[in-house]
């Protein structure tokens, strides 16, 4: 069986690659030092390193003989990014050229790099295509447009295989409702479930691109052997449609409760045709069917 590590394999995201690859046969090991990562989540059929992705000297020996490599290791909040821009970026960039150091050294193949829509902040044209100027709006999202930057320079210096995908707002099972990977879609069924009211920021009018993580997964697992790329490529993930907070608290149903509104984009829509070009994906999952599953998942 081919070698394929997953950083961050305990998360939300790292753990749906996870199961897809040993799905498909592949030696799965996951690197995560469980700060976001939840014991659940951890595939039994996968080996499991316990280890801080910024200590590259235990990541070099775990990378021998490793072909694939996924980085989702992250301090992904962009509110806490805000917060505390100095670890985070320890985190976000320090522990990503660690890990393509490690890749580096063993002559790993490809690196498939988790990177975030939050790279081009608020834009005045929808759909977003990757050609857009970055604007990030956060730390987190400069430190994802610094690691592009690093993976394109590996692929170009080093020769190691690079892309990075650009996630608009992932959905789906194991999302937390707090925490790193929070966000408005957990939060609601949460919310629902404790019989609570809605916490609807501003006018709810406010619109993003949700991709289902079960899509996301199959996008990664296409650009580890595609022979499109491998130059430090950005790729959009998302749906190219977007929905409104008001149009996810219906779906959900309940009560809700508006707070003041902050500052944020209005509207966020990916172009996906990069994607569909290179990599002859489409997203497959419509948003109210992954609602109605998580709805299911948590009895509601």
């Amino acid at each position: 069986m081919e070698k394929v590590i997953v950083t961050g394999g305990a998360g939300f995201i790292g753990s749906h690659i996870v199961d897809a690859l040993i799905s498909d046969g592949y030696e799965v090991h996951i690197i995560d030092n469980m700060s976001a990562g939840k014991q659940e989540n951890i595939n039994p059929k996968a080996i499991f390193h316990n280890i801080d992705i910024r200590d590259k000297d235990k990541l070099l020996p775990i990378f021998k003989n490793t072909k694939y490599l996924f980085h989702e290791a992250a301090m992904p909040q962009v509110q806490y990014s805000i917060e505390n821009p100095v670890e985070t970026n320890d985190v976000n960039v320090n522990g990503l050229l660690c890990v393509l150091e490690a890749s580096r050294v063993n002559k790993v193949k490809r690196v498939i790099f988790a990177s975030s829509s939050a790279i081009y902040g608020d834009q005045d044209t929808m759909p977003i295509v990757e050609s857009m100027e970055a604007n990030p709006f956060s730390p987190y999202g400069a430190q994802k447009y610094v690691g592009e930057a690093y993976m394109k320079l590996y692929s170009q210096i080093y020769g190691v295989e690079t892309v990075c995908f650009r996630n608009f707002n992932v959905y789906g099972p194991r999302q937390s409702a707090t925490g790193s990977y929070s966000s408005v879609i957990p939060r609601f069924i949460e919310f629902k479930k404790k019989g609570e009211p809605m916490t609807i920021v501003g006018d709810g009018e406010n619109k993003r691109d949700y991709v289902h993580v079960t899509d996301v997964a199959k996008a990664n697992l296409l650009a580890m052997t595609s022979e499109n790329i491998g130059n430090g490529e950005t790729i959009n993930l998302g749906t190219g449609k977007s929905y409104s907070i008001n149009y996810i608290a219906n779906i959900i149903g309940g009560a809700i409760v508006n707070v003041p509104p902050r500052v944020e984009p209005k509207e966020t829509i990916a172009d996906v045709s990069k994607a569909k070009e290179l990599l002859s994906w489409q997203p497959m999952i419509s948003l109210d069917d992954g609602i109605k599953e998580l709805k299911e998942i948590n009895n509601i």
